[in-house]
């Protein structure tokens, strides 16, 4: 499904008024480029409302339900399944309030089955439903340059689509209800796999006497360079462990994947490794480290750390 590069967007939804529920580490920052953007933008979030949203004009409301009652398109921005059924469908919740022709866009990373059953119940309401989980973490949140991995129909997708332009860089619309978290489960399996490629790159190096910041410097001008390796790889070498995108997190979208995998018949057993590994870091008082923090658990059977 492709969608057209330059869609034709209905007066009606050109300035459509924006709920955002959830602003967090990802999405204040995300809430905050569609205030910038002149969206009239109304607020909530059970952690509070950030004080410089209000600032630059973000309405607070008072409940999920307050925003869906007031807001043509409701985003939601939550950790996990859970946070998103509460959101939707839990006490004074988006469905108690919320009209048909609106739209719920969910950003949030959660279960793909989950999220064809949420689309299914707010449609029998006449709402409609796009997933669009996004990747690139902290830093893509405040510099609007996030991937988001979309499913949907094509034409609630072209409704909604410059509100993600607000947001992120790469855009796409993968396929229909669902899609877009099926994705990202495959973008958090590719992202924990690099992860433990690098750290044992990189334990190995140092273990064996080179300086790990110089090896992850000649890897960068080669064919094994990525995103990981540049960002993670230096937070491995610094032990700059602060997140970021939280361990607990990842380990929720492996175990998305597996979950998955069991479903549908197919054996991932890197994935399992990774999470392992991802377990043992909790074990060890981990959870709140970024997610680069694996190197830990390999350090510890090692008994040694890079930069000792």
């Amino acid at each position: 499904m492709t969608p057209t590069k330059n869609p034709v967007i209905p007066p009606e939804h050109q300035m459509e008024k924006i709920g955002f529920i959830g602003l967090g580490i990802m999405g204040n920052p995300m809430a905050g480029h569609l205030l910038a953007a002149g969206y009239q933008v109304f607020l909530y979030s059970q952690g509070g409302i950030p004080a410089e949203l209000t600032a630059a004009g973000g309405l607070a409301c008072a409940s999920s339900a307050d925003v869906a009652s007031k807001a043509d398109v409701i985003i939601t921005m939550v950790p996990d399944t859970p946070h998103v059924e509460a959101v939707l469908f839990g006490e004074n919740s988006v469905s108690s309030t919320i009209a048909a022709g609106k739209v719920v866009v969910d950003m949030s990373s959660i279960s793909p089955v989950a999220t064809k059953e949420f689309a299914a119940r707010l449609a029998k309401q006449g709402v409609q439903y796009v997933d669009a989980p996004v990747s690139g973490g902290e830093v893509g949140a405040k510099a609007a340059s996030l991937t988001i991995m979309c499913g949907g129909e094509e034409a609630v997708f072209e409704r909604v689509k410059p509100l993600f332009e607000k947001m992120g860089k790469n855009i796409t619309l993968v396929g229909d209800v669902g899609a877009g978290q099926i994705t990202k489960v495959a973008n958090q399996i590719i992202v924990a796999l690099n992860i433990e490629a690098v750290a044992e790159a990189l334990l190995l190096a140092a273990k064996a006497g080179a300086d790990p910041a110089r090896v992850r410097q000649a890897l960068m001008g080669g064919f094994a360079n990525s995103r990981v390796l540049e960002v993670h790889g230096e937070r491995m070498v610094k032990r700059t462990f602060n997140p970021g995108f939280r361990i607990e997190l990842h380990q929720k979208d492996l175990n998305l994947a597996l979950s998955t995998a069991r479903a549908v018949g197919v054996s991932l057993p890197n994935t399992a490794t990774a999470q392992e590994l991802f377990n043992s870091c909790a074990a060890h008082g981990g959870s709140q480290w970024d997610h680069s923090g694996m190197v830990r658990a390999l350090e510890k059977l090692a008994n040694f750390e890079i930069g000792q």
